[in-house]
């Protein structure tokens, strides 16, 4: 007669002790822990808009999904700055435009221009009429942005002088979507 190996039946099921539970729940709940910290440090932020700058894009208290990992910043994307500021806090802001370019405020007609072209602005509030300091046309520094805010005439940015250029070193990302009040997906 063979020796033929048995099969356990696998439908049995294993028995726990309350130390082994004990450990699972909390080796679960740990690796969950670790995997939420390293989204949150390297890929995904989650940011609160204080004020109205942003508006009628963004309002005060709304809530968004920042891309820490986007490093491909395009005019017109929505971006965090963490840049040491008046404020000594982040600033929500549009970059209008990036170094080398040449940035031309009309503010009797409220007009923006890049390298001689009139932006088309759909996502402002108001025309663009309150200067905050800065002379124009400004050339961009190389490595730097020109933000600003959709609320123009209520938006400290890129045009004053406690803001300036942005250095790219200091955006924390870009936005991605808002979560509240409605979820919008941005870019």
């Amino acid at each position: 007669m063979e020796n033929t190996p048995t099969v356990e039946n696998t439908n049995e099921k294993k028995k726990y002790g309350p130390v082994a539970l004990a450990y699972d729940v909390v080796s679960i709940f740990t690796t969950a822990l670790v995997i939420i910290a390293i989204l949150f440090a390297f890929f995904i932020r989650f940011v609160g808009v204080d004020g109205s700058s942003m508006e009628p894009t963004l309002s005060h208290s709304d809530w968004l999904i920042v891309s820490a990992i986007n490093r491909n910043i395009e005019v017109g994307d929505i971006v965090i700055s963490t840049q040491p500021n008046s404020f000594n806090e982040p600033i929500v802001k549009r970059v209008i435009a990036k170094g080398g370019q040449t940035v031309d405020i009309d503010f009797v007609s409220g007009s923006v221009y890049v390298d001689g072209q009139k932006l088309d602005e759909p996502y402002i509030s108001e025309p663009t009429h309150t200067s905050e300091g800065v002379s124009f046309p400004l050339t961009v520094p190389e490595g730097t942005l020109f933000l600003m805010g959709d609320n123009r005439n209520d938006s400290t940015d890129s045009r004053s002088p406690m803001v300036g250029c942005v250095d790219e070193r200091y955006i924390l990302g870009v936005v991605q979507y808002r979560l509240t009040p409605v979820f919008t997906k941005f870019n």
